[in-house]
Parts: structure tokens; C-alpha cells; sequence
């Protein structure tokens, strides 16, 4: 078709197609398409918006051809977009009602000063979009990565970066605390994140995320790139002090020199970046105790109490050693703690000694009033490690009868007596359920004991139903930070022996009674494969 009224010529018009996807780095037929769409949008303003018009680009002669698209209809009632069968079916024998439309050439147009400013408003936009979304293709798949790029501009402590083709953010909270940037300033940053909106991606970078850090050493550390050591963890308060564990795959190559570098070339390089960012580089333990040990230094360590069913050790260190190991306003023992995954409580040895005499006094107590024995025998009991009645009962007789000082007589009425101080409590426990109004359906879970059952009732968790919407902080308890401080929540279930993931299965299977959630599901297997922390939010997302 000839395309003489067309204000640019065939060539000139393939030629700014291909000059503007070069440029933009688009694909070409992303162009012609957005120039296709312009001219239909000035061919419907001269031949009236009520026709469905359509235009085609020759992507090698450049020539254009203007059609209207007609509806095949059995009768019609609007000309302007239909057509009835049998008309279409003398330009189209194939024609069926409901088909392909019927294409009707259209005399080409001359474009106006309006039409023209028109197309070229709508060539922009679907550029513009085709360039956000090539954006978006490029840098999705990029974040975990460490990009460089130059200060654009700052805006109320937000940094703008442009990256080249893009721009990102940098929020302030984000940034190390006492850096100042201006524009024209280059910035290596993580990227976190990156988000499609309307006015194109949003790329955020961090410099406070700890795979910054980690990142960064891969960089420095040639045997991190090549997978000979890990990077098990990394603790950070941005700006101020780090930890970061490593792990060597070959016995041969010390992970900490390896990642210190000659004269401390290497990780004075990310200390650099980092604005003087104190590093403490730790071979990485599966012995948690000691790993821990060095993790607190350069504090000194005197002992290691672990308490695996709660994640958490204790550690005792000499008086004049307590303040190093906290480290300022609690950033020593916080990132150790970060870093190892358990929390971490420190004693001096008076506190620890103080602890240890109350819980011997108490438990003495217990056997005095549980047995109606002497503070002497129950002492001894408690010597032998003996913490509560119910390991009487149940212990083998000469466990008790081989304590110095106790004969079999002596360790069968001390059976004796546990048995009936434990089936009096019992008696006890029965009735406060019934005074509770505990319900069969929750009495009915074996793995939980009668004074369990009490403490749940006694905090408004009277059946199966208010348990299974229960969470396992409810139960166990949970730590939060307030103003530096952390400050400890109990939890209903806190002072029994009941772990995290014991606590979760429980709900789990409460919910799969009640049909809250179907049993054999992927969701449920995925709780119970879970960490516990995982594990507790996937149940509170089931729900």
C-alpha cells in the first residue's frame, strides 16, 4: 500500500525504530509495536474513535497499511464495526460467524501537528514501560549481589543511586550510621530487594545487611568464592562491631588466617569499605560451648552450661571480666548470641554460686515437705542429683538403696512415700481440673501432664480449641528489646520440660483433630520439617 501522505518516509521510520531500541536497549519490535499502536490512535481520531482500526508496520520496506477490523455478525446493527455473514463471506469464503474479523484497507492518512504530538506521546509511554520492565527482568534475578553505583542525589538522608541504566535507594536506615554522602560520590551497597511498581522498579541497597558483609569477604577471600570456606554466619551492629563465623572444607587452610590475609590485608580491605567496622573472625564449632567461649573474647570464660531443650547457655565468667563480655550496652554478648543462634545468659561465679544454693534449697524444701524426711536425707537426695519427686518413683531401687548412708529399707519407703505424695497431688490436680471445667478433648492429649492441664486452665486455655490457637510463644514464652533492654515474656508452659518443636507438634496435631488444618498436607509436613521459629509462624499463617 502506498504510504505517500505519511509525513516520514519508509526508511526514516525503521531507522528511528532501530536508533531508539538501541539506545534504550529494548527490543526492536517492542518500538514498532508502540508505533503501530500511535498510529492507530491518530488513524481513529480522523476516522472516528467508533471504528476498530488497526495498523501494521512493514518491518523491511517500512511501509504502513491502515485497516478496520469488522465483526462478523448474523445481523448488524452498528456498521461502523460489524458485518453480516454473507457480505463477509464474498471477501472471505473461511468466514464464520464469531471468526477471524474482516480486515477492510483504509486510504492512508496525513498526520496533524495534535495527531502527530499524540503518537509520539504514546511511542514514549510504551518505551518507557518496555524500559521499566527490562529493568525489572535485569535486576530480579540480581539481588544478593554487591553493585556499584554514583551518588545521584540525597533526599531527606535517602540516597539515590544511579546505577547506569536504573536508579536504586539507599534508605537511611540502611546506611552506616555517620556516613555522609553527595551526589557525584561512587557507593557499593547490597541489593535487598526489588519491587515492580507502577512508576517502574524499585531497587532498594543496603550497606547494614549482614550478606554485605559477607559478600564483601567473598570478594577479598578468594578460597570464600571458591567454596573452600563457608561463611556459616554473620552478626553486625552496622558501623560499630561484627562476628562472622567461618568454616574450612579442607584441614589444610586455616578459614580465620585465610580471611585476615597477609599483614591483614584482606580484611582491613572490608573494614575499609565498612567505615572501620571492628571484625571478629571465628573458626565456626560444632561444639556450641566452645564456640561460645570464643565468640565472648576477648572476655575470659571460666564455664559453659548448656540447657539444650530451651537454646540456651550460660556462661560464667570472673567478676572483673562480666562488663568485657556483656561488652557496651550488651554488644558483646548480643552478637554472640546473634551469631551462635541460642541465647546466652552471663554469670560471675557469686551469681552462679548464689543461683545454685537457692535451687539446692529449693529442691531440699520439696523433699522435706513431699517425703516428711530430715533436711540431712533430702540434701542427699539432691547431692545425688535427684530434682524432683516423680524421678523417685520411678528410679530403680538401688539407685536410691546405693546412695552412702541408705539401705533397701530405707529406699523402699522413700518409693513409698513418692508414690503417695504423687497420687495425693494427682487427687489434687483432678479436682482443680474439674473446678476449671477443663474439657475431655484436652485431658485426652497424653503429652500433656495434669499440672500442665492446670496451668493452661487457670490461663483461659480450657479445650482443645483454645489450644490449637495457641502459638508456641503463648506457651513457652518469648524475649523482645525494649529501649536496649531485653526484657523476657513468660509463656503459659514455661517451667516444664517441654521443647519448641515439642510444643509445635502438639499444636499441630490439636488443629488436625479439629480440622483446621487437613492432615498429610504439604503445609503441615513443612511445619514439622521447619525450624522452630519457622515452624511457629507457619502454624499462626495456616490459621
Amino acid at each position: 500500500m502506498s504510504t505517500k501522505g505519511i509525513s516520514a518516509n519508509r526508511l526514516e521510520l525503521l531507522q528511528i525504530a532501530d536508533a531508539v531500541a538501541r539506545e534504550k536497549s529494548i527490543d526492536k519490535a517492542i518500538v514498532i509495536s508502540a508505533m503501530e499502536e500511535a498510529i492507530q490512535k491518530a488513524a481513529a481520531s480522523r476516522y472516528g474513535i467508533e471504528n476498530n482500526i488497526k495498523a501494521e508496520i512493514n518491518t523491511e520496506t517500512g511501509s504502513i497499511t491502515l485497516m478496520r477490523l469488522l465483526d462478523i455478525v448474523e445481523k448488524v446493527e452498528d456498521f461502523s464495526i460489524q458485518i453480516n455473514i454473507d457480505d463477509a463471506k464474498l471477501r472471505n469464503p473461511d468466514a464464520v460467524i464469531g471468526g477471524e474479523p474482516i480486515e477492510e484497507e483504509l486510504p492512508p492518512i496525513d498526520f496533524g501537528r495534535v495527531a502527530a504530538q499524540s503518537a509520539k506521546q504514546v511511542i514514549f509511554q510504551k518505551v518507557r514501560e518496555a524500559e521499566r520492565e527490562r529493568h525489572y527482568e535485569e535486576f530480579k534475578d540480581r539481588v544478593g549481589e554487591i553493585i556499584s553505583g554514583v551518588i545521584k542525589r540525597v533526599e531527606y538522608g535517602t540516597v539515590i543511586v544511579d546505577l547506569g541504566r536504573a536508579e536504586a535507594v539507599i534508605r537511611k536506615d540502611a546506611l552506616l550510621p555517620r556516613e555522609v554522602y553527595k551526589p557525584g560520590d561512587r557507593v557499593r551497597a547490597y541489593i535487598m530487594e526489588v519491587k515492580r511498581e507502577l512508576r517502574g522498579p524499585q531497587i532498594f541497597l543496603s550497606r547494614t545487611h549482614s550478606d554485605f558483609m559477607a559478600n564483601l569477604f567473598a570478594q577479598e577471600v578468594p578460597e570464600i568464592y571458591d567454596g573452600i570456606i563457608e561463611i556459616i554466619g554473620v552478626a553486625r551492629d552496622p558501623g560499630s562491631r561484627a562476628k562472622i563465623a567461618v568454616l574450612s572444607k579442607d584441614s589444610s587452610i586455616d578459614p580465620v588466617g585465610a580471611c585476615v590475609g597477609m599483614r591483614g590485608s584482606r580484611v582491613q580491605a572490608v573494614v575499609n569499605e565498612l567505615q572501620g567496622e571492628k571484625i571478629d573472625i571465628l573458626a565456626w564449632s560444632d561444639d556450641i560451648a566452645s564456640f561460645v567461649v570464643k565468640a565472648l573474647q576477648p572476655a575470659e570464660v571460666q564455664k559453659v552450661v548448656l540447657y539444650d531443650s530451651e537454646q540456651r547457655l550460660e556462661v560464667v565468667v570472673p567478676e572483673e571480666q562480666l562488663s568485657l563480655a556483656i561488652g557496651r550496652r550488651g554488644q558483646n554478648v548480643r552478637l554472640a548470641s546473634s551469631l551462635c543462634g541460642w541465647n546466652i545468659d552471663i554469670l560471675t561465679e557469686d551469681q552462679e554460686s548464689e543461683r545454685r544454693q537457692k535451687e539446692f534449697q529449693e529442691r531440699t524444701s520439696l523433699f522435706m515437705e513431699a517425703l516428711d524426711v530430715d533436711e540431712l536425707l533430702s540434701q542427699l537426695l539432691v547431692t545425688e542429683g535427684f530434682t524432683d519427686v516423680n524421678e523417685l518413683a520411678d528410679v530403680e531401687l538401688k539407685e536410691i538403696s546405693n546412695i552412702a548412708g541408705f539401705d533397701e529399707d530405707t529406699a523402699e519407703e522413700i518409693q513409698a512415700r513418692a508414690a503417695d505424695f504423687l497420687n495425693k497431688e494427682n487427687k489434687e490436680l483432678e479436682d482443680k481440673c474439674k473446678k476449671l471445667k477443663i474439657s475431655d478433648d484436652l485431658l485426652s492429649v497424653e503429652e500433656l501432664s495434669l499440672k500442665m492441664i492446670v496451668a493452661l486452665g487457670e490461663n483461659d486455655v480450657k479445650n482443645l480449641e483454645d489450644f490449637a490457637y495457641c502459638s508456641s510463644d503463648d506457651l513457652l514464652g518469648w524475649d523482645e528489646v525494649i529501649e536496649g533492654e531485653k526484657k523476657r515474656e513468660e509463656g503459659i508452659l514455661e517451667g516444664f520440660d517441654i521443647k519448641i518443636s515439642e510444643a509445635n507438634d502438639l499444636i499441630i496435631s490439636a488443629r488436625i483433630k479439629l480440622g483446621i488444618i487437613p492432615d498429610n498436607t504439604e503445609e503441615t509436613n513443612e511445619v514439622a520439617a521447619g525450624d522452630d521459629n519457622e515452624a511457629d509462624n507457619s502454624l499462626d499463617d495456616i490459621v
